[in-house]
């Protein structure tokens, strides 16, 4: 069990400190937020549960996971499907939920030829029970190649995301600008 701490630098760039390493990381265009809300790009501050991990199997090699739970088990992780989306749309009852495309709501596709989403941990933000126009899909996944700023996620490299995971990472907490 890992907890790792996001600290805001400047603009849409960030350190994850987690163990006794620090990686770093891109966060929301807007920056950091107390306040988020639906569609304003700013990754949100708090303590978030890692909950469920994705992977594109036809892309990349299943990421080796540490032990984050005090038994010893391991997050679930599931290989991505054409038909897996998520709902963003905050008038749906499945708004912040995973869901099975094609759907009648607004919602994003996990599966994107942009690899961004190769890999995909999804923090446990405004899910229990989600609330409408406070923000959805807020992932931690692969930076893109020009480190541009996320809608509000936390993007890492590939390989410092996978030796997060190996580590055992279980939750991130994401400090406010000081």
């Amino acid at each position: 069990m890992i907890h790792a701490t996001l600290i805001p630098e400047s603009g849409c760039t960030a350190r994850l400190h987690c163990a006794n390493r620090v990686f770093p990381a891109v966060i929301g265009a807007a920056g950091i937020t107390r306040h988020k809300e639906e569609g304003d790009h700013a990754t949100p501050v708090g303590t978030f549960l890692l909950r469920k991990l994705f992977y594109r199997a036809d892309q990349i090699s299943r990421p080796i996971l540490g032990p984050v739970h005090a038994d010893g088990s391991r997050l679930l992780l599931e290989p991505i499907t054409r038909q897996d989306g998520w709902c963003d749309d905050q008038s749906h009852a499945d708004y912040n939920r995973q869901i099975t495309l094609p759907h009648p709501a607004r919602h994003e596709e996990l599966w994107r030829e942009d690899h961004l989403y190769d890999i995909i941990g999804v923090l446990g933000y405004n899910d229990e029970p989600p609330v409408a126009g406070r923000g959805s899909a807020i992932f931690l996944h692969l930076q893109s190649p020009d480190k541009a700023p996320t809608e509000g996620c936390i993007a890492l490299t590939e390989a410092d995301l996978r030796e997060a995971l190996a580590m055992g990472l279980s939750s991130i907490t994401v400090e406010a600008a000081s």
